[in-house]
């Protein structure tokens, strides 16, 4: 009877250690927003937060890999060292807001071929090395719901374009676009245009953050 308990004991302790030694690797790879998103505040330590409060610490290791300024191009430029070289498990992209944020603040945008034709080719490359990839649409420039930002037209544009990259390459699609709207057209009752879930009409505010960890971890979760 000892030797049966004493071997049971050696088999869970064996699967903690094996959870804890070998955690899903999940990387987020992207550009400011991400940057910050391993600051005190941001969505990475959120959702860090919420896999604890839920008892899997050691079940996860999540990565930032965010470089402010960064567009699709920079991305696909740096994709060897900042990802493949960490081996994740898990790639999650998220771009797109400097690619059409910057058409209008300093005219060194991402034509659409060439946006739709780099993220191709870094799925590819990224899938290659045998993570699965998540992508992206993008969230918000400017927070007022009706369609009258400036970058709206953009923007929906280049998240209709992530939304068929994903089915093309089969990739797990994180509809942020449709979130923040959503979540915009519920709570920013006198249509701001900034300070619901942005501090500047682009970067996230404390409850940005938190949203944008929720709406990712809700589709991460069931990713094995």
């Amino acid at each position: 009877m000892k030797i049966k308990i004493i071997l049971i004991l050696f088999v869970v302790t064996t699967l903690f250690s094996f959870k804890a030694e070998n955690p899903i690797k999940i990387l987020f790879f992207g550009d400011s927003i991400t940057q910050a998103g391993v600051g005190k505040s941001g969505y990475i330590t959120k959702m860090a937060e919420m896999i604890s409060a839920k008892g899997l610490t050691g079940k996860y290791e999540l990565i930032g890999a965010g470089i402010g300024g960064n567009k699709i191009y920079d991305l696909y430029l740096r994709h060897e060292e900042d990802v493949l070289a960490k081996k994740p498990n898990i790639v999650v992209i998220y771009i797109g807001i400097n690619d059409v944020w910057h058409k209008t603040s300093s005219r060194t945008g991402t034509d659409y071929d060439k946006f739709e034709k780099f993220y191709h080719s870094l799925i590819q490359r990224i899938q290659k090395s045998g993570s699965q990839v998540v992508i992206c649409t993008p969230t918000l420039i400017g927070e007022k719901f009706d369609a009258t930002n400036e970058n709206d037209g953009d923007l929906n544009y280049f998240a209709n374009l992530i939304r068929k990259i994903a089915v093309d390459e089969k990739c797990k699609l994180i509809d942020l676009r449709k979130s923040f709207i959503d979540y915009e057209t519920k709570f920013n009752t006198e249509n701001k245009s900034l300070g619901i879930l942005t501090s500047d009409r682009v970067h996230l505010n404390e409850a940005g953050n938190i949203f944008l960890a929720e709406v990712m971890w809700d589709v991460l979760k069931d990713i094995k």
